[in-house]
């Protein structure tokens, strides 16, 4: 039997895990589409999101940031009574901000994935022990700051840490877990 990630447990995490969870990805659609992700996520459990997602790419255009940053009033609020998503009138407006944010980043650096080299030139191995719960770093407090200078809204170091876990710009495998040495 493999051994996963501690948090792997339904069907859905295992498939993330094993699937998409950490490989480097240097697709800007991607990437905004996992920031979305994560700061839907706040307060919410990842298994609550990836269940929703597929509503969420739906009624967000496909993740579609030139799209999103487009949307006016009576979009969020259709996308406010839509129950397959996340109804949470901050992160609705966060998407329609983040994603302008995003336009503007990938303007001033060609793209938001040589945003993201400036700060993560090679992905980080954390080397993640059995019981060990990694947060926020000190690199996630720095990109989560660049990123609200840059108006982007829902991007504290957790959000963002859980960001760059996923994106594989660091690596939170367990050293224990199949995919550890996969991804690095």
């Amino acid at each position: 039997m493999k051994k996963r990630c501690e948090w792997a447990k339904s069907e859905i995490l295992k498939a993330y895990h094993d699937e998409e969870y950490g490989l480097r990805n240097h697709d800007d659609s991607y990437l905004f589409e996992m920031l979305v992700l994560e700061f839907m996520q706040a307060g919410l459990s990842f298994e609550t999101i990836l269940k929703k997602r597929e509503a969420m790419r739906e009624a967000f255009d496909g993740f579609s940031y030139e799209k999103i940053a487009q949307y006016e009033e009576e979009k969020i609020e259709e996308l406010l009574s839509n129950e397959n998503i996340i109804r949470n009138k901050l992160k609705i407006k966060a998407l329609v901000k983040n994603a302008r944010s995003f336009i503007k980043t990938r303007e001033d650096f060609s793209s938001f994935d040589k945003y993201l080299e400036t700060f993560v030139k090679e992905p980080i191995d954390y080397k993640r022990r059995d019981g060990q719960v990694i947060c926020e770093s000190d690199l996630s407090k720095k990109l989560a700051k660049d990123m609200k200078k840059r108006g982007f809204s829902f991007v504290g170091p957790t959000i963002i840490h859980s960001f760059m876990e996923a994106v594989g710009l660091v690596n939170c495998h367990l050293e224990t877990c199949f995919r550890h040495e996969e991804v690095k």
